[in-house]
């Protein structure tokens, strides 16, 4: 890792690159580079239902002041509400080989999405809007990039920058997605050894 952030900062003295950021980084991976060239951003899978950089890695970016950059906030569609056990995916779909994906994780996951649908009901909004916008509460250094194919998913997304969730609502989804537990993978065994996590 130091060799890579050696390299990037001899790139960014040439003006030839602007930042250095890393994905999918252990809090150790983090560090080591870091050392080497100040890190502007990290990113990683991060929302109700892919909790794991909470445990080293979200402690050492606010100590280091790295800002992060969650990708999948809406856990690969599933927290929209619009993905349940009887739902398809086309061939070739990467959730059509994602553990967490299978129709019976997917029926007992169901249990965060109904949290999201009842406290998004309280605010005239949508699952996904409630699952962003508890990610905007975190910290001021976390920006999530949701993806989307279609512009009302877009638009949809951006109404999260407008939902204020009181601290009766973060608390209710904190104790309540405390008591579910995820079922299945978020990637299949082989895939995740290679995120570096």
């Amino acid at each position: 890792m130091e060799e890579v952030a050696g390299a990037v900062k001899e790139l960014i003295a040439a003006g030839k690159v602007r930042h250095f950021g890393l994905c999918e980084a252990a809090a150790q991976t983090i560090r080591r580079a870091h050392a080497v060239q100040p890190l502007s951003a990290v990113q990683s899978e991060y929302s109700l239902w892919t909790r794991g950089p909470e445990a080293e890695v979200l402690p050492t970016l606010e100590e280091l002041s790295i800002g992060f950059v969650p990708y999948s906030p809406l856990g690969k569609g599933f927290l929209t509400g619009k993905i349940d056990a009887s739902s398809t995916f086309a061939k070739g779909d990467l959730r059509n080989l994602i553990p967490r994906f299978a129709p019976d994780a997917r029926d007992a996951n169901q249990a965060l999405v109904n949290l999201l649908k009842r406290v998004g009901d309280r605010h005239q909004a949508t699952p996904a809007q409630v699952a962003l916008a508890w990610l905007l509460s975190r910290k001021p250094w976390i920006v999530p990039i949701p993806g989307t194919t279609k512009l009302h998913r877009l638009e949809e997304n951006l109404g999260a920058a407008e939902l204020s969730l009181a601290g009766e609502d973060l608390t209710e989804i904190e104790a309540a997605a405390a008591k579910i537990s995820i079922q299945g993978a978020r990637y299949p065994e082989q895939l995740e050894k290679m995120t570096g996590l």
